[in-house]
This record gives C-alpha cells, sequence and structure tokens, in this order.
C-alpha cells in the first residue's frame, strides 16, 4: 500500500506565501518523477510543477519565476514553495508521484488526497 499525505494548504492573501509538503510512505522501492497539479470546479487538472528523481524541474508558464518545486528523497518528501500568490492560484493542490513498489514491475502513478488553497483578501 502507498500513500500520499499533503500538507501545508489553507487561506492567504494576495502577495503571500505558502509552502505545500507531499510524503509519500509504504512498501516503495523507488520514485521517478514527481510532482503537482491543481483543479479548479469545472476544469480539468492541470500541471503546476513537476522534478525527476535527478532534480530536473518543470514548471507552467503561469507559476514562473513565483513557484518553486523541490524534494527531499531520503524522506520520500515534494514541496511546492508559492510565493507572491495570486487568486488565480485558489485551487484544490494534489501531488503525485511516479513510484515503484515492492512485488510490482513497472512504475505507477499515485495521488494524493488533495489540498485546498485559497488566496483572498
Amino acid at each position: 500500500q502507498v500513500q500520499l499525505v499533503e500538507s501545508g494548504g489553507g487561506l492567504v492573501q494576495p502577495g503571500g506565501s505558502l509552502r505545500l509538503s507531499c510524503a509519500a510512505s509504504g512498501s516503495i522501492v523507488s520514485i521517478n518523477a514527481m510532482g503537482w497539479y491543481r483543479q479548479v470546479p469545472g476544469k480539468q487538472r492541470e500541471l503546476v510543477a513537476k522534478i525527476t528523481s535527478g532534480g530536473r524541474r518543470d514548471y507552467a508558464d503561469s507559476v514562473k519565476g513565483r513557484f518553486i518545486i523541490s524534494r527531499d528523497n531520503a524522506k520520500n518528501t515534494v514541496y511546492l514553495q508559492m510565493n507572491s500568490l495570486i487568486p488565480e492560484d485558489t485551487a484544490v493542490y494534489y501531488c503525485n508521484a511516479d513510484l515503484t513498489t515492492s512485488g510490482s514491475t513497472g512504475s505507477y502513478r499515485y495521488w494524493g488526497q488533495g489540498t485546498q488553497v485559497t488566496v483572498s483578501s
């Protein structure tokens, strides 16, 4: 069994910052890419940022220069530092991880339960 548990969401004023965390646990052998997506009601889930096991980062154009993704491989944890937040960043944020578990024959994508981020004055 694998679990991804997110934390760090909440309400913040425009211009403020939040740091999201997502810890993966279970019978994990290796983790490849980890990432963050977000979704607002009525819209498709969209990629925010992702990071490979080697540290290569990709960002959505809408968050470049404001968000930073990082990971701690020893803790199986990925972070999203969100700065200069704007109301358009309001969404449910989901983390994911492409990982291999003991007993599996390949890498599969797992998702967290989501955490609400609201940017409002």
